[in-house]
């Protein structure tokens, strides 16, 4: 085993413990970036090559006909075949963070359309799945099993936050073990079935998977409910005949406590376990090779690489299966660094020298890495997952443009966590959910005045209902700031004036009937 030092030329501030790998026709690509994509990379995927060591970005594309795929960390991932001998395969995207923290359950399938020299371009779909529908997690894994000449994929373990029942304010955004159920996914026909199997009794995270036709071992994990590493080692099979599925699980000596490892495949029957944690503030130095045959599995110690001192000092590592039997391993930087999140890499060879000599005459390594975010990730237990690949042949990168964080926009002053009004007090350290719609970010909504800006709900002296109401009826919201200044800005309407008819005043005529000596005395006395 060799240990290889890795220079991020930059941008590395993209890349954190979460990622995922993905390798089409020799090409690594990662999605999982720290934050929401940019106009520089709408996609979020990107090429990864580290020609001459050297760690190089280059946008990915999407197809016009691809839904939409959030940068989601600690997801599972898992390659899709249509049978065992297939060369045609796919990938399998499920669950995982956004930057928001929020838990997704979608289920994504990726697959290459084409590629040159100057653009690669990937076809993104959201699949429906009708049943026993997974609830949202991350930490967890997903496999693909065969049997019968059928395939299924099988998902188990990981968290997510605590109900919303047993929630309290101090602990609203706490997460538990999922419950230890298996999934049973058919992409054919776009169903679940869960099953409960009395050998599964506690949930894990952050675990180990391999499989081999239509078997799967499940070893390590961390048990949030127990706080243990437990050494069980599992061995879940699916049999697939023309009826419904069965899946038995049994319990195998010989299992290993960690967390939080890293498996790479070095043949078509051994793996190599790397990392990972076997306490919480003590990380695992040994190497494992893991053998599958027929229905039996080895796990022996295998020589260690010649550890670097920062490697064996550091506080945390975390990395990523590179295919081939290659690990890129990282590690935080000195504090003394001038960029805050700068990382250590390191390229880990599992095979013989003769064996990775003779590939690299043939094939340009890729790798991938990411960098540690205190305030978003528990250094132990939410370290990177593995993933499974192949190893990368070179791809040339002279000729086109890579990505540039530099060339983006400052967006530090958008987000939830803004100011929004001179009036708004929510601040990230001590907000705690106001209305029940929130889970972990304050609710927010668009004021309309001039190219619009978003303020807190809770700012505004919203109700919940109103708030409500807002985001369902199609209509415009002025802000507290901006409401009389809406008004003034409007034109009066035009008053229509009714048109009344004046009213004349009634005179009562009075006639008097004077005979004709009265009337000579009247007129005689008007004129004297």
């Amino acid at each position: 085993m060799s240990l290889q030092v890795v220079s991020a030329v930059s941008n590395s501030s993209l890349l954190q413990p979460g990622f995922s790998l993905l390798n089409f026709d020799g090409h690594v690509f990662f999605f999982g970036q720290k934050g929401w994509p940019k106009r520089s990379c709408p996609t979020g995927v990107f090429l990864l090559d580290t020609k001459q060591n050297e760690l190089k970005m280059k946008p990915a594309f999407f197809s016009k006909d691809s839904c939409y795929l959030p940068p989601l960390r600690y997801p599972a991932l898992s390659m899709l075949r249509g049978n065992a001998e297939s060369d045609e395969y796919q990938y399998i995207i499920h669950g995982g963070k956004t930057p928001n923290n929020d838990l997704s359950d979608k289920i994504y399938i990726m697959s290459l359309v084409s590629k040159n020299s100057k653009k690669i371009t990937f076809q993104c779909v959201e699949k429906d799945l009708a049943g026993d529908v997974p609830e949202a997690r991350y930490g967890h894994t997903i496999n693909v099993v065969h049997s019968r000449g059928k395939s299924m994929s099988v998902i188990f373990g990981g968290r997510a936050y605590t109900p919303l029942a047993q929630r309290t304010t101090e602990k609203w955004n706490s997460v538990v073990d999922c419950l230890p159920s298996v999934f049973l996914v058919d992409f054919e026909f776009g169903c679940c079935t869960s099953y409960i199997l009395p050998e599964l009794q506690d949930g894990l995270s952050f675990h180990v998977s391999v499989a081999r036709n239509d078997t799967i071992y499940i070893l390590g994990g961390h048990s949030l409910q127990n706080n243990t590493r437990s050494p069980t080692l599992y061995r879940l099979k699916v049999d697939l005949p023309l009826g419904s599925p069965a899946v038995t699980c049994t319990i195998l000596p010989g299992g290993i406590s960690v967390s939080s490892a890293i498996v790479t495949q070095t043949s078509d029957t051994e793996f190599v376990l790397v990392g990972g944690y076997q306490s919480d503030n003590q990380k695992r130095l040994v190497c494992n090779t893991i053998v599958l045959e027929d229905n039996k599995i080895e796990i022996v110690e295998r020589a260690s690489p010649d550890w670097t001192p920062d490697i064996k000092h550091c506080r945390m590592w975390f990395g990523g299966d590179m295919g081939k039997g290659s690990v890129l391993l990282g590690i935080p930087g000195a504090n003394k660094q001038l960029i805050s999140d700068a990382n250590y890499f390191y390229i880990l060879r599992c095979k013989g020298a003769e064996e990775d000599k003779e590939e690299e005459l043939t094939a340009q390594t890729c790798s991938q890495t990411s960098s540690e975010d205190p305030g978003d990730s528990t250094p132990f237990e939410d370290s990177e997952e593995f993933c499974f690949s192949a190893e990368a042949n070179s791809f040339d990168v002279d000729d086109t443009d890579t990505y540039n964080e530099d060339d983006e926009e400052d967006e530090s002053e958008t987000g939830y966590w803004i100011t929004c009004s001179a009036s708004c007090n929510i601040d990230i350290n001590t907000w705690v959910p106001f209305y029940s719609t929130e889970l972990n970010k304050p609710a927010m909504i668009l004021c309309s005045s001039g190219a619009g800006h978003w303020v807190h709900a809770q700012c505004m002296d919203l109700s919940e209902s109103m708030l409500l109401h807002l985001s369902e009826a199609n209509v415009k919201y002025f802000c507290n700031e901006h409401v009389d200044l809406n008004k003034g800005l409007q034109t009066p309407k035009k008053v229509v004036h009714l048109k009344k008819q004046p009213m004349k005043p009634l005179r009562k005529k009075t006639t008097m009937k004077l005979t004709t000596p009265a009337k000579k005395s009247f007129l005689r006395r008007l004129f004297e």
